[in-house]
């Protein structure tokens, strides 16, 4: 890494998004679906179902996960029961990827500021941002009132203006079509990872086009 200290830094920031790119969080989340699913006797519903489900939010996630024709009361019943569920359930099987502390690790050390925008519950970034990450960043921001999730940029540009960086001297990083529709919204460059909850057919065909197959590989595209 010491080669790469010697060049111009083209970003001074890190935007990453949370599931899917720095946390793999789906075993708890399909958990806690089906939990929440098995308590209205709805059927459960696979991994690869969630996969396909997660990215917009987990009030999102529910109305996709329930049966079709859900009656709006009942879905957020349902709602309800998975928050109740994995607030207590989000750190059961999560971890970070392989690289992933490495890539941190390396970054401060080099420099960088850091935050992290997730469509994820801001209680469940919270808690898990204090566990992982709180010795890399300050700045974690998850779904609340008030503010639009992604893919609107509004959420990037809170962290932005918290970490005191213009958009034009940071780099979105994440995994999904979201992540990439965000920044684009935000008019920002996007490093897309080959570890997360879409594969790459899916990513190129959300306009993906700056991909790394392993963590520490993002750091020479933060150079000029």
């Amino acid at each position: 890494m010491n080669s790469t200290k010697m060049k111009t830094k083209k970003y001074d920031a890190v935007i990453f998004d949370l599931d899917g790119t720095l946390l793999d969080t789906l075993e708890d989340l399909k958990n806690s679906v089906n939990f929440a699913l098995e308590v209205f006797h709805m059927p459960l519903r696979t991994m690869e179902e969630i996969r396909h489900f997660v990215g917009n939010g987990v009030q999102r996630l529910i109305e996709l996960a329930v049966p079709d024709g859900t009656g709006a009361e009942e879905t957020e019943k349902v709602f309800e029961a998975f928050k109740d569920h994995y607030c207590i359930h989000c750190n059961d099987q999560t971890g970070l990827y392989a690289g992933i502390p490495e890539l941190l690790t390396e970054l401060k050390k080099q420099g960088f500021q850091m935050a992290i925008v997730s469509n994820k519950l801001q209680e469940g970034v919270d808690a898990l941002s204090e566990q992982y990450f709180q010795s890399y960043t300050d700045v974690a921001i998850g779904a609340r009132e008030g503010i639009r999730k992604k893919p609107a940029p509004d959420t990037v540009f809170e962290a932005l203006r918290r970490l005191e960086i213009p958009r034009e001297r940071a780099v979105y990083v994440g995994d999904s079509e979201v992540d990439i529709a965000t920044a684009a919204n935000s008019g920002m460059d996007c490093i897309t990872v080959a570890w997360g909850f879409r594969t790459r057919q899916e990513q190129e065909e959300a306009g993906a086009v700056t991909f790394v197959e392993k963590p520490l590989q993002i750091i020479p595209l933060l150079y000029l």
